[in-house]
């Protein structure tokens, strides 16, 4: 956990979502984010099927590894991961679970 930052937002309101179609696996999300919530995974075949055409081939060629979100009701909305996410493959929802 990175202390030098602090995130004010109540834990698990909301969750990060992975645009899968977009992420590129480059890990920046997982090293900024302050409270774990990502970790690293390589791609289901289910996963990869659902993907769009592009999506595959990005996917491919890093891989098949991507960002998952791994601890959502430890998110506290400070939004570094967006930021970080040279692909803004990242949005933050309601955390529903």
């Amino acid at each position: 956990m990175n202390e030098a930052v602090e995130c004010r937002g109540e834990p698990g309101k909301v969750a990060p979502v992975v645009d899968r179609n977009r992420c590129e696996g480059k890990e920046d999300c997982v090293r900024v984010c302050p409270y774990d919530v990502f970790k690293m995974g390589t791609l289901t075949s289910v996963e990869r099927k659902g993907l769009r055409f592009i999506g595959r081939i990005k996917a491919w060629a890093h891989g098949n590894r991507q960002a998952y979100v791994v601890k959502p009701e430890a998110c506290r909305a400070c939004q570094l991961c967006a930021e970080a996410c040279p692909e803004d493959a990242l949005s933050l929802a309601p955390n529903l679970a």
